[in-house]
């Protein structure tokens, strides 16, 4: 086994240990980890700075696989005899990360998440970041400029060591997993490409590039490239730019668009009103007009319809008189017979001889009626003396006359 090729691995290591002869530690990645180990001659040939080799380092090491037969104290084994170690430059890990970026583009993970839909104005945000440091505020006072006043749920994670990409990964799915939240931030400051490393971990990617929600990616700064940016639905290069890009509304200015919209209508409203008041006033007096009108009308009716029936009634009394008249002459005429000439000649000579009775046409001769205060006759001397004051009735008038005598 010692006589096969010399290789070069990189990976993270972790469990380092050290004998009186030798270091030993996992070289770990995303798909496994080998079990190497080290004379210590050659890790003091490498020229390491003191504790550089220590669980969480990135580093590239040189040698072949090994066998060790055992002994009284160790079980045989298999190990990675390094004879060359050095720490991981960004040149190894960009090497990396193209390989993988290239696997994953190949297999059309890049276009996932940008085929999702982001809500304009999204109600609920869940962020991913570190507990404390800038990026937090920087994202906060971004979401405070754009006048947001949604729901931020923060999901803590570490950001910068071996165990933060899987602690980011669970922070994102539990994300997810809430119903209300419509948009994920995943953000942290800038560094080197081995602080980011954690954001171009093979298995975060694939489970943000899976996501049913859109993920924003504010991972380092604009000349920072993590795998992660690759795989989300936004890339941002701030924190503050991916406060914009998670409420793409400038509540700020839809506001005041808004306010300025409002007035422009109030305005529009008020001159519209103004212009067509006294058109309103005009129609609102016209059903009054009309009303009148045909009530002025209906009074005139109602006046000629009585008038016509007060003549028309007239009309029929006076035809009914007359002919009541005609037919009571003509039936007077039947019943009187030739004797009404006679009978009325007789009645006017009845009529004459009652006359001549009368006292009016005595007194006309020259003759007084004498009466007493309640204006009955006076027939004898002794009711005069009994009265003492009589009335003489003349045919031109009366005079009062008092009794004195008798004889």
């Amino acid at each position: 086994m010692r006589r096969r090729a010399r290789v070069l691995l990189i990976g993270e290591v972790t469990g380092v240990g050290r004998s009186k002869v030798q270091a030993y530690f996992e070289l770990r990645d995303g798909e496994g980890a080998v079990p190497c180990a080290i004379w210590l001659d050659d890790l003091e040939k490498a020229g390491l700075p003191d504790g550089a080799l220590r669980d969480g380092a990135e580093v590239v090491i040189a040698g072949g696989p090994d066998y060790y037969p055992g002994g009284g104290q160790a079980s045989p084994s298999f190990s990675f005899r390094a004879t060359h170690v050095r720490l991981a430059g960004e040149g190894d890990l960009l090497a990396r990360l193209e390989a993988l970026r290239k696997q994953m583009q190949a297999e059309g993970l890049f276009e996932l998440q940008r085929q999702l839909s982001r809500p304009l104005l999204p109600r609920t945000i869940g962020v991913v970041t570190a507990e404390t440091g800038a990026a937090r505020r920087d994202l906060l006072a971004g979401l405070e400029r754009r006048g947001w006043r949604g729901t931020v749920v923060w999901a803590f994670a570490p950001v910068q060591d071996r165990h933060a990409a899987p602690a980011i990964g669970a922070a994102i799915q539990g994300l997810a997993a809430q119903p209300q939240v419509e948009a994920i931030v995943v953000t942290r400051g800038g560094g080197s490409l081995a602080d980011l490393w954690a954001f171009c971990d093979e298995t975060l990617c694939r489970t943000v590039a899976m996501l049913r929600v859109p993920v924003i990616s504010a991972v380092g700064h604009e000349r920072d490239s993590t795998l992660i940016d690759d795989v989300a639905a936004v890339v941002c290069s701030t924190p503050t730019h991916a406060a914009e890009a998670a409420v793409p509304l400038d509540c700020v200015a839809a506001r005041g668009s808004l306010e300025r919209g409002a007035g422009s209508l109030r305005r529009a409203a008020e001159g519209a009103v103004s212009a067509r008041t006294p058109h309103l006033v005009a129609l609102a007096r016209g059903p009054a007009r009309a009303l009148r009108r045909e009530q002025l009308a209906l009074n005139q009716k109602t006046r000629e319809i009585r008038a016509a029936s007060e003549r028309g009634i007239a009309e029929r009394l006076g035809f009914q008189r007359r002919l009541a008249t005609v037919v009571l002459e003509r039936a007077r005429r039947r019943a009187a017979g030739p004797d009404m000439d006679r009978r009325r000649e007789a009645l006017h000579r009845a009529a004459v001889a009652l006359r001549a009775h009368q006292p009016e046409r005595t007194l006309e001769r020259g003759y007084a009626l004498v009466e007493d205060g309640e204006g009955e006759p006076v027939t004898s001397a002794d009711a005069a003396v009994a009265a003492e004051r009589v009335r003489l009735r003349f045919s031109d008038g009366s005079v009062g006359a008092r009794i004195e005598d008798r004889e």
